[in-house]
């Protein structure tokens, strides 16, 4: 089955995503498609930070955390640490953190470009509309309590539907 992943249908559910002041040359694109059972959720974002290790008890640079945060806000706010008006990993059901709806695989930077999908079974394309997706700087540990330590937010964008 061929699953058309770019915003330009009138079904799609998606977010343009944008960097801020920590890395402005983030930008991609996140879609939602129904599909049997679930949704499948690609994206195709470029300028990522390449990966770095940690230094001493530091937390590396990439792969990045990559989750659905509660509301649709990207406003930078602080510039040190921004997005925070997204809110937490958006969690409908109240799960610990690693099984949260909002709880997405993390993506790894090849030369600033990452491309993924997957599929869940946690919600519906119509029920993340006014939602965010942010772009962490760590990966999830998808464990420590309530969000996975995934270090700062690099870029966001609010879903939407056409």
């Amino acid at each position: 089955m061929y699953y058309n992943y770019y915003p330009h249908r009138v079904d799609q559910v998606f977010a343009e995503i944008n960097g801020g002041p920590l890395a402005p040359e983030i930008n991609g694109f996140v879609t939602f498609q129904q599909v049997y059972n679930g949704t499948m959720v690609c994206a195709q974002i470029e300028g990522l930070p390449p990966y770095q290790a940690g230094q001493g008890d530091g937390r590396p640079i990439g792969p990045h955390g990559f989750h659905l945060h509660e509301n649709g806000s990207c406003q930078i706010g602080d510039q040190q640490n921004p997005f925070q008006e997204a809110g937490e990993h958006w969690n409908p059901t109240d799960q610990p953190h690693g099984n949260h709806a909002g709880d997405f695989p993390v993506l790894f930077s090849n030369n600033g470009f990452a491309y993924i999908c997957f599929f869940t079974n946690k919600f519906l394309p119509t029920d993340v509309i006014g939602k965010a997706i942010i772009i962490h700087q760590s990966p999830d540990d998808y464990r420590t309590q309530p969000a996975g330590d995934a270090g700062k937010r690099l870029a966001c964008g609010v879903i939407q539907g056409r």
